[in-house]
C-alpha cells in the first residue's frame, strides 16, 4: 500500500484554489473541478459530506487538530509578503522553539492551520555558521550527531 496525499474538505473549490495558489504560491497538478491537487501532494475537495455520504453539518469546521506544514527559508520574506494579503487570520505571529526554528500559523479560508516554518537544514546550518559545534548543535535541534556533521561537510 502507498500513502498518496491527504485530501482537505474545502466549502469553496475556488476561493481555496486561489488562496493555495496565491498566498502559498503552490502549484495545480490535477483540477478535477470538484477536487484540486497540488505539486506539493495535497488535494482539496468541494463537496466531501456528499462524496462520504454524511450530513454537511458533522464535517467538522476549525477542528485545530490537524494543519498543512511548509517550509520557507525565507521565512522574514514571507510574513512580510503574508502582510499583503486580507483576511489572514493568525494563530500566532512568528515564534521561536527551543530546538531553533521559527514557524508561523494561521487558517486557511475553510480553518484548517498552516504551518509556515524554516527548514531544519536552514536552522542547523545557521548554527553551524554562528559558531555553535556539531555537538552543540545535535543538542540543541535534537538531530542525530552524524547527520550535523553531514551538513557541517556540505557549507
Amino acid at each position: 500500500m502507498k500513502f498518496v496525499c491527504p485530501l482537505i474538505a474545502v466549502s469553496d473549490i475556488e476561493i481555496s484554489r486561489k488562496f493555495y495558489e496565491k498566498v502559498l504560491n503552490q502549484k495545480v497538478t490535477m483540477d478535477f473541478g470538484a477536487n484540486v491537487t497540488f505539486e506539493n501532494s495535497f488535494a482539496i475537495q468541494k463537496g466531501f459530506a456528499e462524496l462520504i455520504n454524511i450530513n454537511k453539518n458533522q464535517v467538522a469546521n476549525k477542528s485545530n487538530n490537524f494543519e498543512l506544514y511548509f517550509e520557507e527559508e525565507d521565512l522574514n520574506g514571507f510574513v512580510e509578503r503574508l502582510k499583503n494579503f486580507d483576511n489572514i487570520e493568525y494563530i500566532h505571529d512568528v515564534k521561536e522553539y527551543p530546538w531553533g526554528q521559527r514557524v508561523i500559523r494561521f487558517y486557511d479560508p475553510d480553518k484548517h492551520i498552516i504551518e509556515i516554518g524554516e527548514s531544519m537544514v536552514s536552522v542547523i546550518k545557521q548554527f553551524l555558521n554562528e559558531g555553535l559545534t556539531p555537538e552543540e548543535t545535535a543538542k540543541r535541534t535534537q538531530f542525530p550527531i552524524d547527520y550535523i556533521r553531514q551538513l557541517e561537510e556540505c557549507k
